[in-house]
């Protein structure tokens, strides 16, 4: 498949593609409405596992953005929904906060320094060095080691801050587990989200900033791919990879049906 015109189910990552630093980015709110009146199924993604989609929703609320609550899809569910397939009313140790807690306990799942099934470490800004040991020491007694998001930095207004990735790396040295990550560019993610809506990758459209997450795990989804050009991607990012997604955009606006711009495939200058 190789054109918009078959596309019925819309997946979008939040950050770079919807907004920027807390501000709509032109076009989103336009698209989201766009979905809402056509019906169109949707979801909002993102790897950030700290928060919760009513924080989530009641955020982009305040950047003039209306996503429902049911509508935002984050690796912290995703997790959630893949250990409770897997081990059904499981319990678990967690590193994380209410976004990861919240998704476990709505999957039924037991949180327990005793024996867990899982060690699971998702995004959390208050890491702590006892817990981290604590997981460590599960994990080295057989719990299963499982991550919400690779990301190893994230954004601060005082510069980068360790992520998931890098305490999970922290783990995986120290117990010479590697961790199963559940969150992009793993497509587990994608296809746990189109299971949601009822998609089927055939006619799902995943909207990406990013090359080494988004439209990765989009392709590798089987899914329609389009890349934004308003989040950290430009031509030189593009051409570093092997791959390329189905389109690539100025910015979602390009989406919105009454837009002037008739973009087939967008190549931005150089």
């Amino acid at each position: 498949m190789n054109h918009r015109g078959e596309i019925e189910c819309w997946l979008t990552d939040m950050d770079g593609v919807l907004v920027h630093e807390n501000a709509a980015i032109p076009g989103a709110a336009e698209l989201l409405q766009q979905w809402q009146d056509t019906g169109a199924p949707y979801l909002v993604l993102t790897n950030n596992s700290i928060f919760t989609p009513r924080d989530l929703s009641a955020r982009l609320r305040s950047s003039g953005l209306h996503v429902p609550e049911d509508r935002i899809w984050t690796s912290a569910l995703a997790t959630a929904d893949f250990l409770a397939s897997q081990i059904p009313g499981g319990s678990a140790f967690v590193i994380g906060e209410a976004g990861i807690t919240t998704a476990l306990h709505e999957a039924g799942y037991i949180m327990t320094e005793t024996a867990p099934d899982y060690v699971v470490v998702g995004e959390t800004r208050n890491y702590s060095f006892e817990a981290i040991t604590k997981a460590i020491r599960l994990i080295n007694n057989g719990a299963r080691f499982i991550v919400t998001n690779p990301d190893a930095t994230g954004p601060s207004a005082e510069g980068v801050l360790p992520a998931t990735g890098a305490i999970a790396a922290l783990i995986t040295k120290a117990t010479g587990k590697e961790p199963y990550v559940v969150g992009k560019p793993n497509p587990m993610m994608f296809r746990s989200a189109m299971n949601r809506i009822g998609a089927h990758s055939e006619n799902t459209a995943m909207i990406g900033d990013r090359m080494d997450t988004d439209i990765i795990a989009g392709i590798e989804g089987g899914l329609y791919t389009i890349l934004v050009m308003t989040g950290i991607s430009d031509q030189t990012e593009i051409d570093r990879y092997p791959f390329r997604p189905d389109e690539v955009l100025p910015s979602v606006a390009s989406l919105v049906a009454a837009d002037p711009i008739e973009t087939e495939n967008f190549e931005p200058e150089l």
